[in-house]
């Protein structure tokens, strides 16, 4: 049985409506000293959102420059390494790992019945650090800073801000895992919390166990830097230390929320709830295994050389390194599919997003795991960094989708179906685009991160192609925010319940109330609000 008593007093709404309209500075103060969880959510999803647009940008014009492999057409040499420096960080540390974040602070204490964040203020600061650390790593890389960079004086500075951008994320994250643990609703167990605040524990866990880690290593490669520069090769060799961050597996603990979006969004469209529901959590669960990676800064290659014994050796640290996040998205997929087979399904643009970007998801693990093996012999060429856009463009294709999912419950409204649906076929061509031309640039032996230098008859299509993908993207994630603009400030306004879902934050009004919830919830199930339903179809938690 579940109660839920959560309806906001009706005096309450009108007097806040009925209350004069701040001041434009006052606004702007509330906001930037916010400690409402719902605020704090938008501002780092709003800001990864602009970040994606320049990245995308730049994407682009280092696609249009690798058109020709002769020579430089719009780029300076000394340039190319600072750009491709500035790319690959803007890619995990501007966009994917903000967005997750950002959407797990403002939806997370909703999903749970709480009326706030823990350690608000914690979370706070998190945003605040790493909009400032990113901003100084950025302008330090454009000052001859960051790996390969002249300038001792930026490098120095680059290596400080990536770390206050780490620290800022690992703040967040602590008050996720926090508020996971500590701030659940009466009866919900953690085998009875919503599938997205499951895959924020696990991600939120995996990004404090590595960035940490990232943490220290900027610190010894400071102290060697700002000094002898004997031990760790000074600037020329800052990639080799901090690169792991950047790319496979990290990217995937950074991702493992998007999987958990998914897993949310299956039994909603089915409406059914969800069978094998604690396989799925385990499934999710695998994905963060990738921090494993991340904590131990290396990946595992599996030559396919020596005798049996050899190759056993190899394969197991291979799987448990590559093959586990794989086996945990299947999971997933393939549950999300049995739900769909013992429901009704009525497709919404927020599930086709999700269902998409987390195809992209799989085919990014595929390609770096394909990029382990040995006789591939794509190790060091592009195909590296398709496997790398696979994943962080498959997972702003999810959190466009999250957004739109959630959106009512933030800012009372929804966005157009149609337009939506248009949105996720676009951006589905744009990672297509962007990426697979890379995976068979790689086999053909084009050199990761750089511009020129390059043979093969191909290479302009497949770059140009890239290049068209990025523009894609753009336009894609600049419709998004102007259509989200537009409806979620002027558009229709949402019932309480527009999708007939399963947990806690669809009881409440829409927009949320400042402190969420004004009675607390005692919940008995995994799908609350399917108990005070209509009886459904399905297998129960």
């Amino acid at each position: 049985m579940t109660t839920i008593q959560s309806n906001v007093d009706a005096a309450t709404i009108g007097g806040r409506l009925a209350s004069a309209e701040p001041s434009l500075a006052s606004a702007i103060a509330d906001w930037i000293t916010t400690s409402d969880h719902k605020k704090i959510g938008r501002l780092f999803i709003g800001s990864s959102l602009l970040f994606a647009v320049g990245v995308s940008v730049l994407g682009g014009l280092l696609g249009f420059e690798r058109m020709s492999a002769k020579g430089y057409s719009v780029l300076e040499a000394d340039a190319v390494v600072q750009l491709f420096s500035a790319y690959q960080f803007a890619l995990v540390y501007a966009v994917v790992a903000p967005l997750f974040v950002g959407l797990a602070i403002a939806v997370v204490p909703l999903q749970l019945g709480s009326r706030s964040l823990s350690y608000p203020r914690l979370a706070s600061f998190g945003l605040w650090a790493w909009v400032s650390g990113l901003i100084v790593t950025l302008v330090s890389i454009a000052a001859n800073g960051g790996p390969g960079g002249g300038n001792p004086d930026m490098v120095d500075l680059y290596l400080l801000a990536l770390g206050l951008v780490a620290l800022g994320l690992s703040a967040a994250s602590v008050s996720i895992v926090v508020t996971v643990l500590t701030s659940r609703a009466p009866g919900m167990s953690l085998l009875r919390t919503p599938m997205f605040s499951w895959s924020a524990l696990m991600g939120a866990m995996a990004t404090v166990l590595t960035m940490p880690v990232l943490i220290g290593t900027l610190v010894y490669t400071y102290v060697d830097h700002a000094n002898g520069r004997l031990a760790f090769g000074g600037n020329t060799d800052v990639s080799k230390w901090i690169g792991w961050s950047f790319t496979q597996p990290q990217t995937f603990v950074f991702a493992v929320m998007a999987v958990g979006v998914l897993a949310e969004l299956a039994p909603i469209v089915a409406n059914v709830r969800q069978p094998l529901r604690p396989v799925m959590l385990f499934g999710v669960t695998l994905v963060s295994t990738a921090a494993l990676g991340g904590a131990t800064q290396s990946t595992h290659s599996f030559s396919w050389n020596g005798t049996i014994a050899d190759k056993v050796k190899e394969l197991i640290p291979f799987a448990l390194f590559n093959l586990l996040p794989i086996l945990g998205v299947l999971i997933v997929l393939a549950l999300g599919g049995l739900a769909a087979k013992n429901g009704r399904v009525k497709l919404t643009a927020s599930f086709v997003f999700a269902f998409l970007g987390t195809g992209m998801l799989f085919v990014g693990m595929l390609v770096h795991a394909l990029s382990m093996i040995g006789p591939a012999a794509l190790a060091g060429t592009v195909a590296q960094e398709s496997s790398t856009l696979y994943v962080v463009y498959g997972a702003v294709m999810v959190a466009l989708g999250a957004v739109a999912h959630w959106g009512p419950k933030l800012w009372g409204r929804c966005l157009p179906k149609k337009e939506m649906f248009g949105l996720a076929a676009l951006a589905l061509l744009a990672t297509i685009l962007s990426s697979l031309p890379l995976v068979l640039a790689g086999f053909l032996d084009q050199p990761s991160n750089v511009v020129a230098g390059w043979s093969y008859d191909a290479s302009g299509l497949l770059n140009a192609v890239s290049m068209i993908g990025h523009g894609l993207m753009l336009v894609t994630v600049l419709g998004f925010i102007g259509l989200a603009f537009k409806n979620f400030t002027s558009g229709a306004f949402a019932s309480d319940d527009p999708w007939d879902a399963h947990s806690l934050e669809w009881s409440i009004p829409s927009p949320a109330p400042a402190e969420n919830f004004s009675d607390i919830a005692i919940v008995g199930s995994a799908e609350p609000l399917l108990d005070v339903k209509p009886a459904r179809q399905g297998v129960s938690a």
